[in-house]
């Protein structure tokens, strides 16, 4: 792989926001305005008083394992789910690993960092970057892709990704932004029922943990100690052990629900904006982005980033080629209008 392809893969949106100097209005980065909420933080405040020990993950593993109707010997906490990925890329014995794009592009990125050969499976905008079957080859047995998938903000049916599941083949599923979506509707997390199923979670996009690294893996018992034993000893901080056990009790996840739902009607004000203005977005988008096909993309985000907002370049997704793509961070209605604004300006339209 060539150096600028492995250099795109490891651009996040974090990067829009840190080199475009200070005072942006973030569009870049999927992680929830105005978290983490204040009795998160004053959870995380309390939990100072015990850094003296060592970390103990067993409150937070039962909390999470409750919280999807599986034993704790199915749940491994995790520095975020990009050490998720480290893990899985460094402890599977695959052969054939396969990922769907575009999608989040640590997966690949960590694998190849193993020594793996990874295959790429490319999703059409003519089909609405849906998956179709028969798109992964047979003889893939380690197939990742993302639900809902960053950045095209696809939900993808349940029922087609379990066809997906087979014995010998490890399918793994990043559901990192599926408690954005009302319902969970499509989850798998918590199925115990498909041969190979790993499924992985991440409390930072929701809860506004980007800082203190926290997600899980759902998966078979033997494919949990097998990550285990890859992993370095307390890998996961004390403070980020109580926000895992916190943010899956029944009024954080009654919490999560309300703000899915709200940011389904942020989301409608910016598709309908975006519409507008003359642009096609990808859809319906049902997690807390949007992708959008922006003509001349590059002076379009450079104009916005003058005009005081960061938004997600889109080529550095494989399978996003051009300069035509944009993804953006559902924000709140004056922001979004704020946004669309600014967005008119720079295209010749206000």
């Amino acid at each position: 792989m060539r150096t600028d392809e492995a250099g795109a893969l490891r651009h996040h949106g974090d990067a829009e926001v840190r080199d475009g100097g200070p005072g942006l209005v973030d569009l870049a980065v999927n992680v929830r305005a105005d978290t983490p909420p204040a009795w998160l933080r004053a959870r995380l405040a309390a939990s100072l008083t015990g850094l003296a020990a060592y970390p103990d993950g067993r409150a937070a593993r039962a909390a999470v394992a409750a919280r999807h109707g599986l034993p704790v010997e199915r749940v491994l906490l995790t520095a975020g789910a990009a050490e998720a990925f480290v893990l899985l890329a460094r402890a599977l014995e695959v052969r054939r690993p396969v990922v769907v794009h575009p999608q989040f592009t640590e997966p690949e990125a960590a694998l190849r960092d193993a020594g793996h050969e990874v295959g790429r499976v490319l999703l059409r905008e003519a089909d609405g970057f849906r998956l179709l079957p028969g798109a992964v080859p047979e003889d893939a047995d380690l197939v990742v892709l993302g639900n809902p998938t960053n950045p095209t903000s696809v939900l993808h049916p349940s029922a087609a990704l379990a066809r997906l599941a087979r014995p010998g083949r490890t399918l793994v599923v990043d559901e990192a932004f599926m408690d954005a979506v009302p319902g969970e509707a499509e989850a798998l997390a918590g199925r115990t029922d498909l041969p190979g199923l790993v499924v992985l979670r991440s409390l930072t996009k929701t809860w506004g943990l980007a800082g203190l690294r926290v997600g899980y893996v759902l998966a078979a018992p033997d494919t949990i100690r097998a990550l285990e034993r890859a992993q370095p000893l307390w890998p996961v901080s004390t403070p980020a052990l109580v926000a895992a056990e916190a943010c899956v009790s029944p009024g954080a996840l009654a919490e999560a629900e309300r703000a899915a739902r709200a940011t389904a009607a942020d989301r409608a004000v910016l598709v309908e904006g975006l519409r507008e203005a003359g642009l096609t977005v990808v859809g319906p988008p049902r997690a807390p982005f949007v992708l959008a096909r922006v003509p001349e993309a590059a002076r379009v985000r450079r104009e916005l980033r003058a005009l005081g907002f960061a938004v997600r370049r889109g080529d550095t997704f494989p399978g996003l080629t051009g300069d035509a793509w944009l993804r953006l961070a559902v924000r709140d209605r004056g922001t979004t209008e704020a946004f669309l604004k600014a967005l008119r300006a720079v295209r010749g339209g206000g």
